[in-house]
């Protein structure tokens, strides 16, 4: 599920399975995105989440849930941001961005 690479920044697809089920802590690190994403971020002190979501208001939904699902998980709201910049049928994803 591993999106791509870049120097600066790491990018994660969300599988859209994830909406189609109640969700949970649990069922959220599950994700292998997300999961990943979340390891990536914290092997890299400094860094940011960004998810790239779709337009409209239930893609800006899900974006906003799972942005309070890695809050719960520990991860500082300050540090993520919400970005839709995507096409309508593309899936969210989560990129790890590192500060310089």
């Amino acid at each position: 599920m591993l999106a791509g690479f870049s120097c600066a920044a790491q990018t994660f697809v969300v599988s859209p399975e994830l909406w189609d089920r109640p969700r949970s802590g649990k069922a959220v690190l599950e994700q292998a995105a997300v999961r990943q994403a979340v390891d990536a971020y914290l092997a890299q002190p400094g860094s940011r989440l960004v998810l790239h979501h779709g337009p409209g208001p239930e893609s800006l939904l899900a974006a906003e849930e799972l942005l309070s699902w890695l809050v719960a998980l520990a991860i500082e709201n300050a540090r993520i941001s919400l970005r839709s910049d995507l096409q309508h049928s593309d899936p969210m994803r989560i990129e790890v961005v590192r500060q310089p």
